[in-house]
């Protein structure tokens, strides 16, 4: 559940753990969908029956369709000033991709705050990590740190 708080009280917030997402699964049909978009046709991403011989066993999601689910996985998560009029990502001071989510796995995020910076008067940069959890599996699909720029009126 995503916290609205008064923007002095955000630092406090720095270290703790903010929630985890739903689940979501990775469906064939949502790996061919991003392969379109993103012209990366790569077989183990779209070919079932050549990506099975592979030591993967199956098709795997595209690292960048994994990280491309943050905005939608973390969309009720994590802690935010009163009065913020939007959110822009800012980018990621680092991105790991650990191990592949394999067709029909399910996923979702976690996520920590880790600093609050004041920019600028009204803009509040705040850098988070994220990880994304392979349901049953130990190892993360991928470790994140965040930025994202928050505006407020």
């Amino acid at each position: 559940m995503r916290k609205i708080v008064p923007l002095r009280e955000l630092k406090d917030y720095v270290g703790q753990d903010l929630g985890c997402s739903e689940w979501l699964r990775i469906d064939q049909a949502r790996i061919d969908a991003f392969a379109e978009v993103s012209d990366d046709r790569q077989f183990v991403h779209v070919d079932p029956e050549r990506a099975g011989k592979t030591f993967f066993g199956s098709t795997i999601a595209h690292g960048f369709l994994t990280l491309s689910l943050l905005t939608h996985l973390t969309s009720d998560l994590g802690v935010v000033p009163e009065g913020m009029t939007m959110g822009i990502n800012y980018g990621f001071d680092k991105v790991r991709f650990l191990q592949p989510v394999k067709v029909n796995d399910e996923i979702r995020a976690c996520s920590k705050l880790l600093d609050v910076t004041e920019k600028q008067t009204g803009h509040v940069l705040l850098k988070s990590a994220v990880t994304i959890e392979i349901r049953g599996e130990t190892r993360p699909a991928l470790v994140a740190e965040w930025l994202g720029l928050v505006v407020t009126s």
